[in-house]
């Protein structure tokens, strides 16, 4: 049976069903776990569901970052380092990436607390995830804030990217599920993932 969900509707539920509701709805999302360093050298990992592509030209992605009405760890540190990374959550992994969502002290490591290992590359002062496939390191390029719901929108310049070379494919595509990588719905539900087929680029 359909059922219709006003605006009002959606605002009237209870606040944890409302925000599992509303963060499932637009479905399956790339899973990432975001690499900063603090300015004291404590190096962070923090859980993004919202990372998009930006721009091939340059090469860029965005993420939202949630209202800095609190202590975000996160974006504190791009703004002091001027870099972070992103990695790729994969099945080997996602248990641990999500125990990185947990509220932690800004002294503690998230990587110490899951028992993910700290990755550093010469192009990037921000640390990697040693364990993720798809690795990117990012320069801060500039923030947007919205609105709407007081989030920023946070856009990167890819700096740099570590894969493995066989997950390239000669038209460029990356092959994210031939690396076990996966996806998550909401804040808690993840999936595998699996490619059905390349279209051709459409044209009328």
């Amino acid at each position: 049976m359909e059922k219709k969900l006003s605006h009002a509707d959606i605002l009237q539920m209870d606040r944890h069903q409302r925000r599992n509701f509303v963060n499932t709805l637009s479905g399956i999302k790339n899973a990432q776990l975001i690499g900063t360093r603090s300015a004291d050298g404590v190096d962070n990992l923090g859980l993004f569901n919202s990372v998009v592509h930006i721009g091939a030209t340059p090469p860029s992605l965005g993420f939202i970052m949630r209202p800095l009405t609190v202590e975000r760890q996160t974006y504190n540190n791009i703004k002091a380092l001027g870099h972070y990374t992103l990695n790729q959550i994969n099945r080997n992994i996602y248990e641990q990436a999500h125990q990185a969502s947990a509220k932690y002290d800004a002294g503690r490591s998230e990587f110490e607390a899951t028992g993910l290992t700290p990755y550093f590359s010469d192009r990037c002062k921000a640390p990697y995830v040693k364990e993720a496939q798809i690795k990117i390191g990012l320069e801060f390029a500039e923030e947007h804030y919205i609105q709407i719901n007081h989030t920023w929108l946070i856009v990167g310049r890819i700096v740099e990217v570590i894969l493995p070379g066989e997950a390239i494919a000669e038209t460029g595509h990356v092959d994210t599920a031939a690396l076990d990588g996966v996806g998550v719905s909401g804040l808690d539900t993840y999936y595998d993932l699996e490619k059905i087929g390349i279209l051709p680029y459409a044209r009328p």
